[in-house]
C-alpha cells in the first residue's frame, strides 16, 4: 500500500513501568480550595454553582451516576503523584494510566475486598459523567473549559473468574496540564486519605492551599468558606459541620480555631502545626509526608 510517510511523534505509544515507592502525595493545586466535588457521601445531582469576583466553576451530575464526591477525588490525587513522579524522574508521561486496581485501593489507604472494587468503579462512573466548567486557567476573562474529570476507563477481568487484571483512565486536557505546569501540585499528608469527612477532607486541600506553611497561617469567615465549599447544606447546617470540625481537631498538619472578630463575623483560622509554640500540645515539627505509590504505569502518546 502506498501511503504518506508518519508525522514526527505519530509512533505507536510506548509503555512504561512507574513502580514508585515512599514518595510525596501530589495533589492538583487548582481542584483544591473551590467547589468541584460534593463533599456528601449522599448522591448528589443539584449542580454547583460559583462565582468569586471574575472566576467561577460550574459542576452538573448525571442523574444515572450522581457527581463526582471528595472521595471520588483521591484517584485523581493518585493519578497526579504518578504523573509528577514520572516527571521528577525525567520520564515521559502522559494523560494515559494504566494500573491494576488493587494497588490504587492500597496507594489511597482503602481495604481490597470485592466491594471496595465495586465502590472503585461506581467512583470511575461518576468521575467520567460530571460535568464541569470553569474559567479557572482561561486565557481571557470570556473563555472557559468545559470537561468530565476523566475522559474514560476501562477494566480488564480474568473470563473465568471475573477478578481484576488491569484498569486504564485517561485525564482530561485540563486537568492534566494542571499537574505537569511548574507548580501544578502541592504535596498532602497521606492521612488525608484516612479523613472519613468530607468537610474535614475539604477543610484540609483549603488549609494545604492557602496556608500552607506561612507563619501566620490563613483564615476565612464562615461565609466565605460556606461560598467556596459549593455545600447543598443550610448555611447553619454548614457552618455546625465547620464547629464540629474546629472542635475536634484532627486535620492532618494543621491547627484549626474558630473566634468571632470585632464586627461580629466567625473567622476559622489554619496554621500549620510547626509554626505553634513548641509549648503547645499542638505543636508537630515539620516533617516529608510520604507514601507508597506502587506498580502503575502511564501511557505515552
Amino acid at each position: 500500500m502506498v501511503g504518506r510517510r508518519r508525522p514526527l511523534g505519530d509512533q505507536q505509544p510506548d509503555l512504561f513501568a512507574a513502580s514508585f515507592a515512599d514518595i510525596p502525595v501530589r495533589d492538583q493545586r487548582d481542584t483544591m480550595e473551590r467547589p468541584f466535588f460534593s463533599l456528601a457521601k449522599r448522591p448528589r445531582v443539584a449542580p454547583i454553582e460559583y462565582q468569586v469576583g471574575d472566576v467561577w466553576v460550574e459542576v452538573s451530575a448525571n442523574p444515572k451516576f450522581g457527581m463526582a464526591t471528595i472521595w471520588d477525588a483521591d484517584i485523581l490525587i493518585w493519578a497526579s503523584t504518578q504523573i509528577t513522579e514520572a516527571l521528577d524522574r525525567k520520564l515521559k508521561p502522559s494523560r494515559t494510566i494504566q494500573f491494576h486496581p488493587y494497588n490504587l485501593l492500597k496507594s489511597i489507604r482503602r481495604t481490597t475486598g470485592g466491594a471496595d472494587y465495586v465502590r472503585l468503579r461506581a467512583a470511575l462512573e461518576r468521575l467520567t459523567h460530571t460535568a464541569v466548567r470553569t474559567n479557572i486557567r482561561a486565557d481571557g476573562k470570556q473563555k472557559f473549559a468545559s470537561f468530565h474529570w476523566l475522559e474514560s476507563w476501562t477494566e480488564t477481568t480474568n473470563e473465568t473468574t471475573g477478578e481484576p487484571l488491569g484498569m486504564t483512565l485517561t485525564l482530561p486536557d485540563w486537568l492534566y496540564s494542571g499537574i505537569v505546569k511548574r507548580g501544578g501540585v502541592l504535596t498532602i499528608h497521606e492521612d488525608y486519605f484516612l479523613l472519613t469527612g468530607g468537610i474535614e477532607r475539604w477543610l484540609y486541600r483549603v488549609a494545604r492551599k492557602h496556608a500552607g506553611r506561612q507563619e501566620i497561617g490563613w483564615r476565612f469567615t464562615m461565609r466565605q468558606l460556606y461560598a467556596k465549599s459549593g455545600s447543598a447544606a443550610r448555611f447553619s447546617d454548614f457552618a455546625l459541620d465547620i464547629r464540629k470540625a474546629v472542635q475536634r481537631n484532627q486535620l492532618p498538619e494543621y491547627e484549626l480555631n474558630s473566634y468571632r472578630n470585632p464586627a461580629g463575623d466567625e473567622i476559622v483560622s489554619f496554621v500549620h502545626r510547626s509554626r505553634l509554640l513548641i509549648s503547645n500540645p499542638q505543636f508537630k515539627w515539620t516533617r516529608n509526608p510520604q507514601r507508597r505509590y506502587t506498580q502503575g504505569s502511564i501511557t505515552e502518546s
